[in-house]
């Protein structure tokens, strides 16, 4: 059932490194990505797919990691994503994309939650050093999102937000992560 999927398909920021995703599988990721709606059909999404320990450990200086939780740096050598896809635009095909990136990234996070896996879609990232690291023209792509990925690590639950309104994820003594979600009736107008 797809809210299952979807109360599975959380941001988790600790994996089992050592645990490698297969190539062909994140290819298979953004194959259901692709076949997802785009903004007038333009498809100027392009995706490098990173899997390799040295691809991983290239990028990660790159990532900033759960704004929301001010004394952790991110992930620990053996925690960290076995994977990356970097999500670029194409600016010869099309500038209109800001949907098109929300779609392909809540669709390739879909896809891996089915497969097993979890992510953490990184918007707080250094797009001109991650550029670089592609060799990928400034001129002719936009670094957009850069999608972290492994077996995770960690427990991810979801409660209902507090009485005084805050949303902010949080974690325990035993680093359960938390997640506030709003009621329907929160959200229904």
């Amino acid at each position: 059932m797809l809210k299952d999927l979807v109360k599975q398909c959380r941001s988790y920021r600790r994996f089992y490194q050592d645990t490698a995703i297969p190539y062909s599988e994140l290819a298979d990721m953004v194959d259901t990505a692709r076949l997802a709606a785009s903004a007038s059909n333009a498809q100027a999404l392009k995706f490098k797919i990173l899997c390799t320990p040295e691809e991983c450990a290239g990028i990660f200086p790159y990532t900033a990691w759960a704004g929301a939780l001010k004394d952790w740096d991110g992930p620990e050598e053996g925690e960290r994503p076995s994977a990356y896809i970097v999500i670029a635009c194409d600016l010869s095909i099309g500038k209109n994309k800001q949907w098109d990136d929300g779609i392909t990234a809540q669709t390739i996070m879909l896809s891996a939650a089915e497969k097993g896996y979890g992510g953490c879609m990184i918007g707080s990232c250094m797009r001109s050093e991650i550029g670089r690291l592609l060799g990928l023209d400034p001129e002719h792509y936009s670094i957009d999102l850069v999608l972290a990925l492994g077996k995770p690590k960690e427990e991810v639950v979801l409660v209902p937000v507090k009485e005084d309104g805050s949303t902010a994820y949080y974690r325990d003594g035993n680093q359960v992560h938390y997640v506030p979600k709003r009621s329907l009736e929160d959200i229904l107008l």
